[in-house]
């Protein structure tokens, strides 16, 4: 008979083990990161909750999980060199209710994440997101994403409701980062989310490496031919995460909600065989587009919609550009495409990137929290956007 691991339920950290006689094991888990927000008619108590995820680990003799163990030690794990599973319940966000999944081998314990999907808009994007993440991880060969193993649905007969999870890579020592006020100054800064350190302000440096390469991951899966890219991101559901070690930093993105063009083609022309003129009229939308985003978060990630400084964009910039640097130009340019796009950027007048940037801003949605923020600083961007370009034209 083969021995079976122990499986233990944690909420956060390992001093908040919890089992079926805690008074929380029947209490019904938030469905939001905000308790204000309605996600359906649904209920799903932290018991049931914690019995779904082991059922989806022990389903077929723990397979998904030794063959996750395997590929990340790079060996061959059997079931009896797994002697404890720990389940810690993360955090409540407005599509998945993520768990940490420890996993005790003799010499070392590894660490996955476990999407868990509850209402119906998270199920779709579970099954959305799993697909996109197995095809971006294939298709480039970068490691700005999290690799994925597996996916499942376990039926709570008690609730009858249907879970839907995925297992994941766990980015050790990356922690979620948000805009907040420092006491010290009252000004807007970067605070990382560290759970085992605590919460600390990145240097005005460290916060320059942060956007630049948050731009370059996104830059990076840009796809010049088919005009393909990640979108929906935002720095407020905390997409984007960051570890810092000896004053350096080192960005990933831990979701790709959605992936497709940005448009199917301009002025007549064929988008399967776009020219030269379209591939950077269409590198220009999307960077127009990722440095307005950059700007935004919420307060502390849940407060008032709010806008970064400066230098944002001119390290958005020059993110965009490093990735730019990376990719082939095809048959379409006759120089590195890098050089093809900054010469194409330096082309266009304030008062062209203005008009661009309003075109932009009329296709939000007439109900988007952050229309209100852009709108009013979006004269002042362009004029950072504008300086940005003419000091990376200067320089280069």
């Amino acid at each position: 008979m083969k021995t079976r691991p122990q499986v233990k339920y944690f909420l956060y950290s390992a001093d908040q083990a919890v089992d079926n006689k805690s008074e929380v094991w029947t209490a019904p888990i938030p469905l939001s990161r905000k308790p204000s927000d309605k996600i359906e008619n649904i209920s799903i108590s932290h018991g049931n909750y914690f019995y779904a995820v082991r059922d989806f680990l022990e389903k077929d003799s723990f397979r998904l999980i030794l063959s996750a163990l395997s590929q990340e030690i790079r060996q061959d794990v059997t079931l009896g060199k797994l002697k404890e599973i720990r389940i810690y319940l993360e955090k409540h966000g407005e599509f998945y209710h993520p768990a940490r999944i420890e996993t005790f081998l003799p010499e070392s314990i590894v660490s996955f994440v476990l999407n868990v999907a509850v209402s119906g808009a998270g199920k779709d994007c579970a099954q959305r997101e799993y697909r996109l993440l197995q095809k971006l991880n294939k298709n480039f060969s970068f490691s700005f994403l999290p690799m994925v193993f597996g996916r499942g649905r376990v039926f709570i007969k008690a609730a009858n409701l249907e879970l839907q999870m995925f297992l994941g890579e766990w980015l050790k020592g990356y922690n979620e980062f948000h805009l907040s006020r420092d006491p010290s100054d009252d000004k807007l800064k970067m605070v990382v989310w560290d759970p085992e350190a605590g919460s600390y302000f990145l240097t005005a440096r460290q916060t320059m490496e942060l956007y630049r390469q948050a731009a370059m991951v996104l830059t990076a899966y840009y796809n010049v031919e088919t005009f393909e890219h990640i979108f929906s991101w935002h720095h407020a559901a905390g997409d984007f995460v960051v570890k810092c070690q000896n004053d350096k930093v080192d960005v990933k993105l831990v979701t790709v909600r959605q992936y497709g063009p940005m448009f199917a083609g301009n002025n007549g022309s064929d988008p399967q065989n776009p020219d030269a003129v379209i591939v950077l009229e269409a590198l220009l939308v999307f960077f127009l587009n990722l440095a307005m985003r950059m700007r935004l978060d919420r307060l502390d990630g849940t407060g008032e919609i709010v806008w970064s400084g400066k230098i944002a964009v001119k390290q958005s910039l020059k993110g965009f550009l490093d990735a730019l640097a990376l990719k082939s130009p095809g048959s379409l340019m006759a120089e590195p495409l890098v050089d093809c796009f900054q010469q194409h950027l330096s082309s266009y007048t304030r008062s062209e990137l203005l008009a661009l940037n309003r075109a932009l801003v009329a296709k939000y949605h007439p109900r988007s929290p952050d229309l209100a923020v852009i709108k009013q600083h979006l004269a002042q961007h362009v004029d950072d956007l504008y300086a940005a370009a003419k000091d990376c034209k200067a320089s280069s």
